[in-house]
């Protein structure tokens, strides 16, 4: 276990590989699960502001779902999450011509429309965090519809810290990833 603040960093956020590789998964992640994607506070206001901004890139089900249950909802285990269409996919999911999932909140924000990119629970994804009294968990989540991300991550030889630099700069800061990064190299096996 890494421990930087109050942030206990699973071992796995370095030793393990990952790159997504969504011509083989299709953005699954984003179609998969019990609930929406994880919100905090300040992205459940966020979203509300932002929503007539990327409604324009939404699915015509998610705009539904959002317009009956809300730009977020809330689910017993993780709190506000975003709407989820059918038990299924996000609301704010988007599909291309080849099926592959992306987030229409994503697609504003690269056309330059929003200034928030996606909740950070999703940009940080495979890293789930949780938030206890004292201290934050920081832990690797593996689940089996991201096997073609660790492999490929294998290939490239790519951490899952490194994968998410910017994710991880966007939640604790710059300082927060060069000390993460000193201490992954120095825990790193040198090649013989």
């Amino acid at each position: 276990m890494i421990i930087i603040d109050d942030k206990y960093i699973s071992d796995e956020v370095i030793e393990e590989q990952f790159v997504c590789n969504l011509s083989a998964c299709k953005g699954a992640c984003c179609v998969a699960g019990d609930c929406g994607a994880p919100l905090d506070k300040a992205e459940v206001k966020t979203l509300k502001k932002v929503y007539p901004l990327v409604k324009p890139y939404l699915r015509e089900e998610g705009i539904r779902e959002i317009e009956k249950t809300g730009t977020n909802t809330v689910d017993d285990e993780y709190g506000y999450v975003t709407p989820i269409v059918n038990n299924g996919i996000c609301a704010y999911a988007t599909i291309n011509e080849l099926g592959v999932v992306g987030c229409g909140i994503e697609k504003a924000y690269n056309d330059g429309i929003v200034d928030f990119k996606k909740p950070i629970s999703c940009h940080l994804y495979p890293i789930r965090v949780k938030k206890y009294e004292t201290f934050e968990a920081v832990n690797y989540d593996r689940w089996d519809i991201c096997s073609p991300a660790c492999k490929n991550g294998k290939q490239l030889q790519v951490p899952v810290y490194r994968f998410l630099k910017d994710a991880i700069i966007r939640k604790y800061g710059e300082e927060f990833y060069t000390v993460l990064d000193k201490i992954a190299k120095k825990n790193t096996p040198k090649e013989g």
